[in-house]
């Protein structure tokens, strides 16, 4: 039998990521299965100053890699794969990665609010017929093809990159000047990856598939680009559940409905951070969300009457 762990926490940001420290601090035998370390939404906070115990404001990135590096320390098993699929009523749950499956006996859904709902002429229309938001999954489907990545951010960069080990060409598409990866970034040497700075796209062309993209420049140009790929890295504000089908109950808006323990419609599973707080979006009440689902897993997996706290070492 496969292994089991007691927690599988899927996400990797705050919530995720603190989450995760409660759980080992606990003993229990947790998993975090993160996308990218760089695609949370604090990953792309250019400057985090309220956050309680910072003498001197940090970068998102940094405050991310410090809560990252301190749930390691107790412990955390860290996996950087993305989830495609889930069961949350077997026992154990099963959480399904591209490269693997992982069995555990609760869950934590802690993936976010940066999905987003098509908002370029053609994308919901193609979406599955050559638009995707998950290069991993859909890259082989275009071998030896020509695709555009649609994004300026770390993980889009990351994503062009892989998608050049299997297209004959990766056109990488943003209207801003630059990307947000430093100078050293190898994406500057691929000659597979052709870089299109302070281009928007203004529709993804195809009738039965992707055909090409329309873009236009600063200065108004027009032009046609021939793809038969389109992968979205444009962050948005929606929950991120494409991946649960309709497994837990939402709200009107996609949100993850839990009660004060973070507890979802099906015991043993529970949600924490912008996935489930429709009304507010801040680090620290993301770290918290992410504390009380650990503390509510624990008292589900020990078959506790109350939850048991965690003051000390």
């Amino acid at each position: 039998m496969s292994e089991v762990f007691d927690l599988i926490i899927i996400g990797g940001g705050p919530a995720g990521l603190t989450a995760g420290i409660y759980a080992s601090r606990a003993n229990l035998k947790t998993l975090i299965i993160d996308k990218s370390k760089t695609a949370s939404a604090l990953a792309y906070a250019s400057l985090i100053e309220n956050y309680p115990g910072l003498e001197k404001p940090l970068t998102g990135k940094e405050l991310l890699e410090r809560i990252r590096a301190q749930a390691l320390s107790f412990g955390v098993e860290y996996r950087e794969e993305q989830v495609v699929g889930i069961n949350l009523t077997s026992e154990p749950k099963e959480v399904v990665t591209m490269q693997s499956s992982y069995s555990g006996k609760s869950v934590i859904i802690a993936t976010g609010a940066m999905g987003r709902k098509p908002t370029i002429k053609g994308e919901g229309e193609l979406l599955g017929r050559g638009v995707s938001y998950c290069a991993v999954c859909d890259a082989p489907f275009f071998r030896e093809k020509k695709v555009a990545v649609l994004g300026d951010s770390e993980e889009a960069v990351k994503e062009a990159q892989y998608l050049s080990e299997f297209a004959q060409i990766c056109y990488l598409i943003t209207p801003s000047s630059r990307l947000k990866v430093e100078p050293s970034n190898p994406v500057f040497s691929n000659k597979k990856v052709e870089i299109w700075t302070g281009y928007s796209v203004k529709e993804i062309l195809g009738k039965d598939f992707v055909t090409g993209v329309l873009v236009k420049d600063k200065e108004g140009q027009e032009k046609e680009i021939e793809v038969s790929g389109v992968f979205v890295y444009i962050s948005g504000s929606q929950p991120v559940i494409d991946f649960l089908g309709e497994a837990l109950k939402t709200d009107e808006k996609g949100f993850i409905v839990v009660d004060n323990f973070m507890q979802t419609n099906i015991p043993g599973v529970f949600a924490a951070g912008d996935v489930a707080s429709p009304y507010l979006r801040q680090v620290v009440i993301a770290c918290a969300q992410g504390a009380i689902a650990a503390l509510s897993a624990e008292k589900y997996i020990k078959g506790r009457s109350r939850i048991k706290s965690d003051w000390h070492g």
